[in-house]
């Protein structure tokens, strides 16, 4: 009978740490937050990769008192793998030095610095709007995004009247494409080839199509996205930008692409815009065909911590209406959008490549 109750008791305890593990993410991510606020990676990078707590305090000018604090953080964020805790040989006693990590190094440095992204996804506007799905639930479809819900605009509103907001959403992306388009160049830089021109819709200020234009200099780049996004676009490269709206038209060229776009509209509105891009690509034959990049849950590695990720992001673009799609409902929008055929190459982590063609 004693084994049997320590067995329950045991399982009741497991159940216990698994409640709370989940209940405490969110500690996870605002020691993240916190970090990027307090520049911590920056100071330890200055450091040559590797600080003490005295070295850190002092360049993030951390009042004194919160030293022990600031060391509590960082157990946070050694725990998690965000840092990395090493043994300093110099002579300066026992004093612990911090170390980057492979996961601290994407926030740091000129190339494949995802510091810009983190610091959107993190930020308050967007964190918000989680403390209402519970209450948009209740309400009957249509009706205005979580993201509107919270704050009375929708994100694009938001950005389009708050300088700050907008400048965060677009370095969040920029850092995003950059970091992706590097990686998607090397493992499948296949898709890009054969083909002459390359329309990126909704690619905001154009670091995707930029990286494709560099990778590949016989085609021949543009960017289609609205008024007020074009009119912000460097003009420092051979991509052109095009003012438009991919819901009316789109400009003709060999080859549509999507990076994480069609995520953020309902399958409806996806048909349109396909619809669309069908009527600017030339047959198959001739090397028509649309290229998403974008998550296809159930694709690409099966381990827990992807596939966790996939249905987190689902989540997470419900906050604007969006949703991230299996095969089969991506299936269903390319078929109700005329389209004959796709592959879909589960290349970069979490997310796909996937080919569209007429």
């Amino acid at each position: 009978m004693a084994l049997n109750a320590n067995s329950s008791s045991q399982a009741l305890l497991d159940a216990q740490l698994e409640l709370w593990h989940t209940t405490f993410c969110h500690i996870k991510s605002m020691a993240l937050k916190t970090a990027l606020d307090l520049r911590i990676a920056d100071t330890i990078h200055h450091h040559g990769g590797a600080a003490t707590l005295t070295q850190i305090a002092t360049k993030t000018t951390l009042h004194p008192s919160k030293a022990p604090c600031l060391r509590r953080l960082m157990r946070v964020l050694t725990t998690t793998g965000v840092f990395s805790i090493q043994h300093n040989d110099d002579g300066d006693g026992d004093e612990p030095v911090y170390a980057l990590t492979p996961v601290s190094n994407l926030l740091v440095g000129r190339s494949q610095n995802l510091a810009p992204l983190t610091a959107m996804i993190l930020h308050p506007a967007l964190v918000s709007p989680f403390f209402e799905i519970a209450a948009w639930f209740q309400h009957e479809l249509p009706d205005p995004c979580v993201f509107k819900q919270t704050h009375g605009q929708t994100l694009w509103e938001m950005a389009d009247r708050d300088a700050a907001f907008d400048a965060l959403v677009n370095d969040g992306m920029v850092s995003e494409s950059q970091f992706i388009m590097d990686i998607a160049v090397k493992e499948c830089g296949e898709v890009f080839q054969g083909i002459s021109s390359l329309v990126d819709i909704g690619g905001g200020l154009g670091a995707a199509a930029q990286a494709i234009a560099k990778a590949f200099p016989h085609v021949k780049c543009s960017v289609l996205d609205l008024d007020h996004v074009v009119a912000k676009a460097p003009g420092d490269t051979d991509v052109k930008y095009i003012a438009g709206d991919m819901f009316e038209s789109i400009p003709p060229a060999n080859a549509m692409f999507f990076k994480w776009v069609l995520h953020d509209w309902s399958d409806d509105d996806c048909v349109k815009i396909l619809k669309n891009c069908r009527k600017a690509i030339p047959p198959r034959e001739a090397g028509g065909k649309v290229i998403i990049m974008d998550i296809v849950v159930g694709a690409g590695p099966s381990d827990l911590k992807h596939r966790e990720m996939q249905v987190l992001f689902d989540l997470y673009i419900m906050l604007v209406n969006g949703i991230e799609r299996d095969e089969q409902e991506w299936k269903n929008v390319f078929t109700r959008a005329g389209f004959s055929d796709y592959k879909i190459i589960p290349v970069l982590g979490i997310r796909s490549i996937i080919e569209v063609y007429p």
